[in-house]
């Protein structure tokens, strides 16, 4: 009884612990997506100049405000899907969403201070300039996970690449991947995008 009293008031001190940690990892993820929802100028600008032109601007804007809601959604230890024949749980990482707004910070101080312009005000050219700096270093070997980014601009094209309008656009068809169709139109060939409608 002494063992188990003990072992209980260890896990309640680890817990105490640790609160703090979290609640302070959770504000800053808070502050960093209310930053991103005030804000969003630098982001806007990076998607202008790493996603695929076809998108157009609206496209862009769209694909933009769809990654801010899924990093504003983003819940530490949410349980994840596991994968198809796997019984493994897996649990969601600590938010990247801070490091991702330091990254943002350091393009837009790199912009004052090679261009004495913000990030936003660049050209496409001066940006994507940047941007392949920033990401020299890096070593990737495919497209990585959203979370697993290394940088906030890798993050929002493999955020992209995984979603069935990344799927629409590269075959020009209107293919709905992921999403729920009735059988009876599991046979058709997708229509083109510009049929759509």
């Amino acid at each position: 009884m002494t063992r188990l009293l003990h072992s209980r008031r260890a896990f309640l001190g680890r817990l105490a612990a640790a609160w703090p940690a979290m609640a302070i990892v959770r504000l800053a993820h808070a502050s960093a997506v209310e930053e991103l929802r005030t804000d969003s100028r630098t982001l806007a600008a990076l998607g202008e100049s790493v996603l695929p032109s076809a998108l157009g601007s609206t496209g862009v804007d769209a694909v933009v405000g769809d990654f801010r809601r899924w990093m504003s959604g983003y819940r530490e230890e949410a349980e994840i899907l596991h994968g198809y024949g796997t019984s493994k749980l897996e649990y969601a990482g600590p938010t990247p969403a801070t490091r991702w707004m330091a990254q943002l910070d350091a393009l837009e101080r790199r912009a004052r201070a090679r261009h004495r312009s913000a990030f936003g005000e660049l050209s496409i050219d001066q940006r994507r300039a940047l941007v392949r700096e920033v990401l020299i270093g890096e070593k990737l070997d495919g497209m990585p996970a959203v979370v697993r980014a290394p940088h906030v601009a890798v993050a929002l094209l493999s955020h992209f690449y995984g979603s069935s309008a990344a799927t629409d656009l590269c075959y020009k068809a209107d293919i709905g991947r992921d999403q729920c169709r009735p059988l009876g139109t599991s046979t058709r060939k997708p229509l083109p995008i510009a049929a759509r409608g």
